[in-house]
């Protein structure tokens, strides 16, 4: 098949989940011999990575514009290009995708989580978004969720069926610690949380939380974001030396960062299944999760929850277990995600929906 991906940042993933599930997808599809097109905002360097096709296009740099500006003109590129399938990323393009579908391609739509509840949009955004709701329901011809509660919610709200198809997860656990020794962290002896530096995030209420436990363990708040310098900057004001903010880290250093730390914090509480979580468990890290119903679906009993309130009692709690004890918390993630979360899986998932979409 002649696969499309639209509506991301594009690949090498230097972003987010999207883009991350772009590049791990894209490169399955493309091993199995399938001909995919990634299209992509920012240029880093050939038109091809992994086996998969790069195709630049232009955007607007702007907080409220840039998704959509650039999945128009990806989309007239598309129609142009031709493809069997499109698969596009975030309900936010939704209107969009009649357009190929009138020329014969097949659309699919995954639109991630509820993105109208982010802090970061003003009115009009979330009332885009909730318009892009209704719209995924009616213009692609499937809808795709990444996690049961999202599911759930389509089929109350709207009354529609979507294929459900969780998130994948690398679970390579690196020796090579060269990042980690860099930063100024100690090997096992650190928390980390990687996320988007947006209020919804809540890498503020990790930070004060962290500040409140008496340890000498340090904490790594790893991520950065384009449009929110002024949260940024509360969170960076801070005058404890135990916390290291390093900014965006990708690529193998990530891995590295997940494959020596003490613990992982994940406070998100927007969006379906979030990557930076299921792939900190698939590393067999000790996880402590905010309580949403999307994180407790994907944690499924093998990580620690906590509450706005309670993330400073849940930091002592760990500090205070047996080795043992935090060992047997690693194993559960580790095995949770194995049988799970799968990029394998997933891409049999995608493959089996594209090739019902195309009646095969």
């Amino acid at each position: 098949m002649r696969i499309a991906i639209v509506g991301t940042r594009g690949i090498p993933a230097r972003y987010g989940g999207f883009e991350t599930f772009a590049e791990e997808l894209g490169r399955r599809l493309a091993a199995r011999g399938h001909d995919v097109i990634i299209y992509c905002r920012q240029r880093h360097g050939s038109t091809h990575y992994l086996g998969c096709r790069l195709v630049y296009l232009p955007t607007l740099r702007h907080k409220y514009l840039d998704t959509v500006a650039h999945t128009f003109l990806s989309t007239l590129d598309l129609v142009a290009r031709r493809a069997d399938v499109a698969l596009y990323c975030n309900a936010a393009n939704a209107i969009f995708t009649w357009l190929p579908r009138l020329t014969g391609i097949r659309v699919a739509l995954n639109v991630d989580g509820l993105e109208r509840n982010r802090k970061k949009w003003n009115r009009w955004g979330r009332l885009w978004y909730e318009w892009s709701e209704r719209w995924s329901t009616w213009f692609p011809n499937r809808v795709v969720t990444d996690a049961a509660q999202i599911k759930c919610y389509y089929r109350e709200t709207y009354g529609a069926d979507s294929d459900f198809i969780p998130y994948g997860a690398d679970q390579e656990v690196l020796a090579a610690h060269g990042v980690v020794d860099a930063l100024g962290l100690r090997l096992g002896g650190y928390f980390l949380y990687v996320s988007r530096m947006e209020p919804e995030n809540n890498a503020l209420l990790v930070r004060e939380a962290f500040e409140q436990v008496a340890t000498d363990r340090q904490l790594a708040l790893i991520g950065d974001a384009p449009y929110a310098a002024e949260y940024i900057a509360r969170v960076r004001d801070t005058k404890d030396a135990r916390v290291v903010m390093p900014g965006a880290v990708y690529g193998e250093g990530y891995k590295q960062l997940g494959s020596h730390c003490f613990a992982y914090i994940h406070a998100t509480e927007v969006g379906g299944t979030h990557p930076a979580l299921i792939e900190a468990m698939g590393r067999g890290a000790l996880t402590l999760f905010l309580d949403t119903p999307e994180n407790t679906e994907v944690a499924g009993g093998a990580g620690i929850p906590f509450t706005p309130g309670n993330l400073a009692d849940r930091l002592r709690e760990v500090l205070a277990m047996s080795e043992t004890e935090r060992q047997m918390w690693r194993e559960r993630a580790r095995r949770r995600v194995e049988e799970r979360f799968s990029w394998e899986a997933v891409t049999d998932s995608y493959e089996s929906l594209f090739q019902r979409l195309l009646g095969r």
